[in-house]
């Protein structure tokens, strides 16, 4: 039976299909933002008209599809979320207004109005209850349940569909937040309830109570399509296992998510780097960057010495969201991206996007304003005859009279133009890589650009010239990039407790007693979906750190029952952690735990890509035309290669362009691509 990974973005939604031959094939279909399940089936649609089939022959050969969506983040990010309420502790209601009197990094020193930050939960819709939890779970004041059933009709008579339940102290004991939810279900039987110790049981109250709140505000939207999609595959004949994308780069089925709003920030994205591991790998290749250029943002990530970052320290948008995600950088730039000029009279590129209606004035679907899709078309980087193999067709004078706004008031004619589109983008996307990278202490020089998107492989070559990076990956899934990295994901979920300790007088006993909880909380949600105990891989962390410090470190815990001499070895874990990631380490300076962690996985079905048959290292037999394209701001005959003609040897020197059905590769002047049997492109300067 087939295997499907689909990723449904803010432009188009990709299909991937790994049949029994072991074959990918690719599908692609516009996203249809009214109801992304139209999208979803449309590229299902165009899937099974590959195999004839009818939709439900080809859904009932289908026996796992993993699903990564941008919805959740689109709604945070577009501010059309559900009206939200919240219930906390008497007095706290403003923690999520207050924060931490935290400065937004991204505001200038120079901008002289800086906007005051605002809550998803307005103050009229935060309504504190009597109820006190002690740090250690002990209770002060019962829970006032009449204040709670008012507050809940309050809410109700304000027209609330979603309630954020948050207390004090409830990670230690979250007995009156379960109580007080049951109640606003009662009250509020068609809202969507979320509790902080659901959504993130550990300690620091705003981060908690304002992660609860985006994930209510999110949950009515990710649960209707969740359900309307289960509904619709279900009517349509499938009848294998869907599997969500989760932020911390796992998966999990729906029925386990659906309360679980939050954890489907940044969906398809974090599969990016699990795509350019299993890439980078066989090649000896585990320090990479990946990057994942679409129609509307640019996402970024780095793999190093194998591992997958992962944070606690988001921000999506204004919101402070501290559940654990992959650490991927996203900004608007991607080939819908809009160039325009500021105030100041300068070029910009993004963050605004054509999207995918009306799309860019290229398109021909009635967008006027300059894309960086018209930049690449104008530039001959592109063709108009051959997007998307021919399914899209591009119209050049569109593109040229969309141009020609930008040039006219910079002073240029319209190539000129559309290269200082061009140039800028890829400027933006470099400064984006140097955040994850050269920002954070690491040299570009030692990785390897792993470039996926359907627009990624147009911009990559020239984002590693400017950044001095040696070398270029470009996958033959490219253009699925994330849906690719989906194949290469495991199927599991995080775990976390509070446990505020000195490392030297740590309570072992109760150190391994929430240990132990959070594993039988894992084993129990594997047992429930038929995953023998043998299958399921548990993998402990501390959250560890210098008093005094701020920022925590995550360091390994030995399995089993702890001893005192094991807590004594990971804590010199810590310090040898420390050196790695800051260059050096306090070891005279007192240590103390914060967060305990436990990783639950299930090592995902082993896939394989079917080799490319062996070629000469010239290339000449896939040749396909000549094209006019701008290097360097000259004109250049330009050879065009058909990527499905070739082979694993050929070799081709720059300038020259790949087209491919999904994606169009560009070899700069003075670089070459060479084509491995997995058909991945390497790109790299010639020497």
């Amino acid at each position: 039976m087939k295997r499907v990974c689909v990723d449904v973005g803010g432009t188009f939604t990709d299909c991937l299909v790994l049949d029994e031959g072991g074959d990918l094939r690719l599908f692609k279909a516009p996203t249809t933002p009214k109801d992304p399940t139209a999208g979803f089936l449309n590229a299902f649609g165009k899937a099974a008209r590959h195999y004839t089939m009818s939709l439900r022959q080809f859904l009932g050969d289908v026996e796992m599809i993993v699903h990564g969506t941008t919805l959740a983040t689109n709604t945070l990010i577009n501010e059309n979320g559900a009206v939200t309420g919240m219930i906390t502790t008497k007095g706290f209601r403003d923690v999520i207004e207050i924060r931490r009197g935290i400065k937004d990094i991204r505001v200038s020193i120079y901008n002289l109005f800086i906007p005051p930050a605002k809550p998803l939960v307005p103050r009229v819709r935060r309504l504190g209850v009597e109820e006190r939890t002690k740090y250690d779970g002990a209770i002060l004041t019962p829970l006032n349940e009449s204040e709670v059933r008012a507050a809940a009709e309050r809410l109700k008579g304000l027209g609330v569909q979603a309630v954020a339940v948050c207390f004090l102290n409830s990670y230690a004991n979250p007995d009156h937040e379960n109580r007080a939810a049951a109640l606003c279900r009662e009250v509020l039987p068609d809202a969507y309830v979320a509790t902080s110790y659901d959504t993130l049981p550990v300690w620091r109250e705003f981060e908690r109570f304002n992660t609860t709140a985006v994930g209510a505000y999110v949950g009515p939207v990710v649960n209707t399509y969740l359900r309307s999609l289960e509904r619709r595959l279900k009517d349509e004949g499938f009848g294998g296992t869907l599997l969500m994308v989760l932020a911390n780069g796992l998966v999990q089925q729906v029925s386990q998510c659906v309360n679980r709003a939050i954890y489907l920030l940044g969906s398809g994205p974090a599969a990016a780097p699990a795509g350019a591991l299993h890439l980078g790998r066989p090649r000896g290749q585990t320090s990479l960057l990946s990057m994942d250029m679409g129609g509307t943002s640019f996402d970024v990530g780095m793999v190093r010495n194998g591992e997958i970052p992962t944070t606690t320290e988001s921000w999506v948008g204004d919101n402070r969201v501290a559940i654990k995600m992959v650490d991927v950088h996203s900004v608007g730039a991607g080939g819908g991206s809009i160039a325009h000029i500021d105030s100041l009279g300068l070029l910009r590129v993004g963050p605004q996007s054509a999207g995918a209606d009306p799309g860019p004035a290229c398109y021909g679907q009635g967008g006027t304003q300059p894309t960086v899709t018209d930049a690449n078309l104008v530039l001959g980087y592109i063709p108009h005859d051959f997007f998307l193999g021919g399914e899209i067709p591009l119209y050049p004078d569109q593109a040229t009279a969309a141009v020609k706004t930008v040039g006219d008031r910079l002073g240029m004619d319209v190539p000129t133009a559309a290269a200082a589109i061009f140039t800028t983008v890829n400027a933006f996307m470099a400064d984006a890589i140097a955040e994850v990278s050269t920002k954070r202490g690491f040299d570009v020089r030692d990785f390897t650009l792993v470039a996926g998107g359907g627009a990624g492989a147009v911009h990559a070559a020239f984002i590693a010239d400017r950044l001095g990076i040696p070398q270029v990956l470009v996958p033959s899934v490219a253009a699925l990039y994330s849906a690719f990295g989906m194949f290469a994901m495991d199927l599991g979920q995080d775990y976390a407790r509070s446990f505020v300790a000195r490392a030297g007088s740590v309570d072992v006993t109760g150190m391994n007693k929430l240990f132990t909880e959070m594993e039988g909380e894992a084993l129990a949600a594997f047992a429930a979906i038929g995953v023998p105990r043998d299958r399921v891989r548990l993998r402990r962390t501390a959250e560890m750190r210098y008093v005094g410090q701020f920022h925590e470190v995550e360091t390994e815990v030995p399995g089993g029952t702890l001893s005192a001499a094991q807590v004594d070895a990971t804590v010199q874990g810590f310090h040898q952690q420390h050196t790695a990631l800051y260059t050096f380490a306090m070891p005279g300076k007192p240590v103390e735990l914060l967060t305990l962690r436990v990783k639950a996985t299930v090592p995902n079905a082993p896939f394989h890509l079917r080799a490319l048959p062996e070629g000469p290292a010239d290339a000449a037999a896939a040749l396909k035309r000549r094209r006019a394209c701008r290097f360097d701001g000259k004109v250049v005959d330009t050879p065009i290669y058909d990527g499905d003609k070739l082979l694993a040897g050929n070799v081709i020197p720059g300038p020259a362009v790949i087209e491919e059905t999904t994606t169009t590769v560009v070899v700069p002047a003075g670089f070459r691509c060479s084509v491995d049997t997995a058909k991945t492109y390497t790109i790299a300067r010639q020497t």
